[in-house]
Formats: structure tokens, sequence, C-alpha cells
């Protein structure tokens, strides 16, 4: 089982791939916001761990394992999101509230999750009714 860190990892290569086709280590250390060393030591522990394979140099690609991981990790972050959208968060605080909890949360927390947005995706009244709860209650500014 991966740590959080390596997740993060999982996630932004995943992501990179999707969007440019591949992953740098520069790239990742640029997303991550992290020195390209801390990447390098980072990316020889999923190689260990079989998440993707890196050869100095050259790059680096998902193993099926890692792709797996890696798309149901922006998958988890992307309902998340959206979760924290439907229950009325502010929009500033979305992504940051996501990152502080999205590894603290089972997958079956996160599956119950998806079945709230899915309800309330498929039921529109029902999300009128909560966001007229919202209206009806103090705000705190956080």
């Amino acid at each position: 089982m991966p740590t959080p860190s390596m997740e993060d990892y999982i996630e932004k290569i995943y992501s990179l791939i999707e969007t440019k086709g591949y992953a740098r280590v520069s790239d990742i250390a640029d997303e991550l916001f992290v020195h390209p060393s801390s990447v390098t030591k980072m990316v020889q522990k999923l190689d260990k761990d079989e998440y993707l394979i890196y050869e100095k140099y050259r790059g680096l690609i998902l193993t099926p394992k890692g792709t797996q991981m890696g798309k149901r990790l922006l998958e988890r972050h992307a309902l998340l999101e959206s979760f924290l959208s439907i229950i009325g968060v502010d929009s500033s605080h979305i992504y940051h509230d996501v990152e502080g909890i999205e590894h603290h949360l089972s997958w079956n927390s996160i599956d119950r999750i998806g079945n709230v947005v899915q309800f309330f995706e498929n039921h529109p009244d029902a999300l009128e009714a909560l966001k007229a709860m919202e209206t009806t209650k103090p705000e705190t500014n956080e």
C-alpha cells in the first residue's frame, strides 16, 4: 500500500502523462514544488515497488499497477472536489481541503461519497433543497 507521499507522486505522474504524454523528473518537481533530487529518490522507490519503471537519464513509465493506481487517485481527487462543491464549500477552499483529506479517507468512505455525489447528480431537486439549507445558515469565515 503506498504512503500518502507516494500517492501524491503517482497521481501527479499519471496526470502529467495523461496531459503531456510523458513525465520527467523536472516536471514532477515543478508540479509538486520539491527538489529534483527528492523526486529521483521517490521515483526509485516507486520503481522498486513496481508502480513505474525508471531508467536514469531516460525517463520513466508507469507500470499497469502504477497506471491503475494513478487513475484511481486522480478520480478520488476529482470526486472529492465534486463532493465539496456539491455541499457548498467555497471554490477557493476546495483544492486545499481535498489535499488535506484525501489521504485520510478509506476507499470505502470514498465509495460512499461517490454514492452521495451520484445521488445529488441524479436528483437535482434534492440538490436544490441542500442549497436552500445553505442559504438559511449563518456563514463562517475561515
